[in-house]
């Protein structure tokens, strides 16, 4: 089976052709974990298949690292668009991508040159749709309609949490000092808490000034990864609803910076972010 090794932000995924390689989807869960595998396999986040759509221009079919799927991811549908016009499956530099039903509208950012002038994707800007706050469809189990700045206990310790949904559920919790955290100690007590019926990604936040934040991310059945793109969205929303700065912010990841806009009067949040390719190659599957 052909891949491609791509990333966006250190957020890596393994990239497959889903028109060209059938994949029998019982299979899938294993495949994805063995592949995912940093020391058996070819090591990443988790797989993105990518496949023909009736709905939009493209379907993208996301696992995460231990087999599960997954409903969105910011970063890897990037890596999806600059796949597919670096590949020659599409010319246009607008495009939609559907994923679990919910479509997106991409605007690629192409570098060209006298020697390429076609060119190849450098950075995209998405546009993610209006935020979950609703408690319910996050789902969050909460007494109101919303969780905002709300108390929460994990492993004996009170934290304050305001609870977002960008086609996954986001938990962001703000604090100081959140390079120093144990995030393997407590990642998996918070993306296994009893008030999250799906599990949760959890966000950590600091605070740097109006304009820009800090952050790592726990991910829903990977674990701690260097960025996490519809983490980022939740972050600008929550942000917003505390108070603690503009509709327009840059977070710096671990693997480096998105840029984050959330849109209140439309109610839409825009990511915008590089897409790299890493490499490709071949893998036996049995």
């Amino acid at each position: 089976m052909k891949f491609t090794k791509m990333q966006g932000c250190g957020n890596d995924y393994i990239y497959v052709d889903g028109a060209r390689e059938t994949v029998a989807e019982e299979k899938k869960p294993e495949l994805v974990k063995r592949l995912s595998d940093r020391h058996f396999g070819i090591g990443g986040d988790g797989v993105i298949f990518i496949n023909p759509s009736d709905t939009a221009d493209f379907e993208m079919e996301m696992y995460n690292a231990d087999g599960s799927r997954a409903e969105m991811c910011g970063n890897g549908i990037r890596c999806v668009a600059k796949y597919v016009y670096d590949k020659g499956l599409t010319d246009r530099e607008r495009i939609t991508v559907v994923s679990c039903g919910k479509v997106k509208t991409l605007e690629l950012s192409v570098e060209r040159s006298e020697e390429d002038p076609r060119g190849k994707v450098v950075s995209v800007r998405v546009n993610m749709g209006s935020p979950i706050l609703a408690s319910e469809e996050i789902p969050v189990k909460a007494e109101g309609s919303r969780v905002v700045d709300e108390p929460i206990v994990v492993d004996g310790a009170e934290y304050r949490m305001t609870c977002v949904s960008m086609g996954n559920p986001h938990a962001v919790i703000f604090a100081e000092g959140v390079a120093e955290l144990d995030l393997e100690k407590i990642g998996p007590k918070f993306e296994n808490h009893e008030r999250f019926p799906k599990r949760t990604n959890t966000e950590f936040v600091e605070i740097l000034d109006k304009k820009t934040v800090r952050m790592r991310v726990w991910e829903r059945g990977t674990g701690e990864t260097l960025a996490c793109g519809t983490g980022c969205c939740a972050v600008a929303v929550a942000c917003v609803l505390n108070g603690l700065t503009e509709e327009e912010i840059t977070v710096k990841l671990l693997g480096g910076e998105l840029q984050i806009k959330w849109d209140r009067e439309a109610d839409l949040v825009y990511m915008t972010g590089p897409a790299t390719t890493v490499f490709e190659g071949e893998v036996l599957v049995e």
